[in-house]
């Protein structure tokens, strides 16, 4: 039997995410969707408004060359959040694994491959899953590479211009350079790292 195709590595780190994400909202039970967040204003069920029933569906839309709206309304999902996740996840992944991902596309200032709109997909579902983890107390452990990887691809293109009130993050907060990689993800895109539903 032939070996199975290596997957690309950019590929891996989309599926990986997607996965990890997958299993924090699989974990969230419909008595926890008031719970509060640390996305200032969302409450659990907004949350999951926001990845499963709009940016989920528009990343596939991007895929496949469409253009986002992303002033359309989400997609209602719900009391069946997993269920619409992994159906939206799939058609995602499939999309990723049959692309060419040297093909050019539009991006920040000109043409730019396609493999490149992975960092944004990823960074979605690694903060918004550990977000998702703390809002509804899961103990588990998340994968420190993605968050690695988050915190390297928005370093150069997250500047001062995108935080405070009324943009799309809070301010930095400061954290030790050796705090683990989860807690410098969560201060750099404006949470506290340390929060907690009782806060």
């Amino acid at each position: 039997m032939a070996d199975k195709a290596p997957v690309d590595p950019t590929v891996d780190l989309v599926e990986r995410a997607v996965a990890q994400l997958g299993d924090v909202i699989a974990a969230i039970t419909p008595d926890q969707a008031g719970l509060p967040t640390p996305c200032e204003n969302w409450d659990v069920r907004g949350l999951l408004t926001h990845v499963v029933g709009k940016g989920l569906p528009n990343f596939v839309v991007s895929m496949r060359g469409g253009t986002i709206d992303w002033t359309a309304p989400p997609e209602e999902i719900g009391e069946n959040w997993d269920e619409k996740f992994r159906a939206h996840a799939r058609a995602l992944l499939e999309e990723w694994r049959a692309a060419d991902l040297d093909r050019l596309v539009p991006g920040r200032g000109g043409e730019v491959p396609l493999r490149s709109r992975a960092d944004q997909q990823i960074a979605e579902f690694v903060t918004h899953a550990w977000d998702l983890t703390r809002a509804t107390g899961q103990s588990r452990t998340l994968d420190p590479e993605l968050a690695e990887h988050t915190l390297a691809w928005s370093k150069p293109i997250l500047k001062p211009e995108f935080r405070g009130p009324g943009k799309p993050f809070g301010a930095e907060l400061p954290i030790a350079d050796d705090a683990p990689a989860y807690d410098r993800l969560a201060a750099w895109f404006g949470r506290d790292p340390h929060w907690q539903p009782a806060a």
